[in-house]
């Protein structure tokens, strides 16, 4: 795939030489947010790289811009796309965009079958998904391979994910089925509908990223006490 300022491509071994700055954006940009995200080592994104299962993005002169790659569950009936993360001279140019549209149609290439998902706090990437043709779901509908889970122990969320028992979080779960026809309904496609309700669902993330600290502050504060009475 092609636009007018990048190649955006199946990453292989030849791009093993962009990881660790693939790696190290993922972890600054994840700080800047304010959010988490599971960290991956060079040695893993390159591993991704080897198999197929990255695309990276690349401008005319070679210089890297932008990364995303695959992750299976269940034995490949579950998938995600995963890491995805543009450098910051890159942003605001539409490159997400398109790097998400070419890692979404190597997982429908590569796992025709399977259901892919995502787990995210941002809006932008949620109006992305939504054009794709994912839909938001709970907790329950993604893979509940305890790997998949373990991948968020880095995330500074994570104790809230285990405070709800891996059923909610300050993410929001979306979901592409293949087997899923609702999108094709008259009614509009799920991109349509977010771009309509999208001021509606942007407040209704804060709302509830809200409650998840609070309840979780809550919870911290019951634990102090009963140490406190212990002792």
């Amino acid at each position: 795939m092609e636009n007018n300022e990048f190649n955006i491509i199946v990453a292989d071994e030849q791009h093993a030489k962009y990881a660790q700055t693939i790696c190290d954006e993922m972890e600054s940009s994840a700080k800047a947010r304010g959010t988490g995200i599971a960290k991956r080592s060079p040695e893993y994104i390159i591993e991704k790289m080897r198999e197929g299962k990255a695309v990276i993005a690349l401008t005319k002169t070679g210089v890297w811009a932008g990364f995303c790659y695959i992750e299976t569950w269940e034995s490949g009936n579950y998938v995600a796309n995963s890491g995805l993360i543009v450098s910051p001279q890159f942003r605001k140019s539409g490159l997400a965009k398109e790097i998400k549209k070419k890692v979404f149609q190597l997982s429908r290439t590569k796992y025709p079958n399977a259901k892919i998902f995502g787990l995210t706090t941002g809006l932008a990437v949620m109006k992305i998904n939504s054009e794709l043709g994912y839909e938001p779901v709970t907790y329950s509908e993604l893979t509940q391979d305890d790997q998949f889970w373990k991948g968020c122990q880095s995330c500074v969320n994570f104790e809230i994910l285990m405070s709800k028992d891996r059923k909610n979080c300050m993410c929001t779960a979306m979901l592409f089925d293949p087997e899923d026809k609702k999108h094709e309904k008259s009614n509009g496609t799920p991109a349509e509908e977010f771009k309509k309700n999208s001021k509606l669902f942007e407040r209704f993330l804060k709302i509830k990223q809200a409650i998840l600290l609070r309840s979780n502050k809550l919870l911290a504060d019951k634990m102090i006490l009963g140490l406190k009475f212990k002792k």
